[in-house]
């Protein structure tokens, strides 16, 4: 033991599921909202792994700007990519069935970028996650009936696969909780690099 205190450790998000997720790691942490602006990178010109990784980060630096003493923060932000098309969150319901009739019977990817800083040394990590995703076919019924619940609202690609959704997901490749929104084993890993 060297005596340090450790850094309190701060979730930029105010997703539920990165916060239940995160909390799985058994490290105390707190949330705090960024308020950064998702779209000040040019989606159609950067690679989905790096564009995750600027999101996050903008994320990150805007709450990191805000707090008074030394502190470890996290960025992290999640989208969905079709044959290159980049799904964020539905605009409204029938944007959401827009976006599960293009997902429906297809495969796609879901990234998430994660983006570590440390406010008083200005230390930084990132990494980009990516799930494959093999998504079965939905009747209109289905996806407008799963519409409805208003689950897919504020879901990147208007769908949660821990959700009501479940039962249309025929696999996966790669990280679950990266389809959630946050990547835990790769965040274990950058974590392990600060004293939080």
């Amino acid at each position: 033991m060297n005596g340090t205190v450790k850094k309190p450790l701060i979730l930029a998000s105010a997703s539920p599921r990165r916060r239940e997720l995160l909390a799985l790691l058994g490290t105390p942490f707190s949330c705090a909202v960024s308020g950064a602006d998702e779209h000040v990178f040019d989606a159609a010109v950067l690679p989905p792994a790096e564009l995750v990784q600027r999101l996050a980060g903008q994320k990150a630096k805007a709450v990191a700007s805000l707090l008074k003493k030394p502190s470890v923060v996290i960025g992290a932000d999640t989208i969905v990519v079709l044959e290159g098309r980049i799904l964020g969150k539905p605009a409204d319901e029938a944007d959401a069935r827009s976006m599960l009739r293009l997902l429906a019977g297809c495969s796609h990817e879901v990234y998430t970028g994660l983006y570590v800083l440390e406010t008083d040394t200005q230390k930084i990590v990132s990494a980009a996650e990516r799930t494959t995703v093999h998504f079965g076919p939905m009747t209109e019924g289905e996806i407008c009936a799963y519409v409805a619940t208003g689950e897919p609202m504020d879901k990147a690609g208007a769908y949660a696969i821990q959700g009501k959704c479940a039962p249309y997901i025929e696999r996966i490749e790669g990280c679950y909780y990266n389809v959630m929104g946050l990547p835990l084993f790769r965040l274990r890993q950058l974590l392990a690099d600060f004293d939080c």
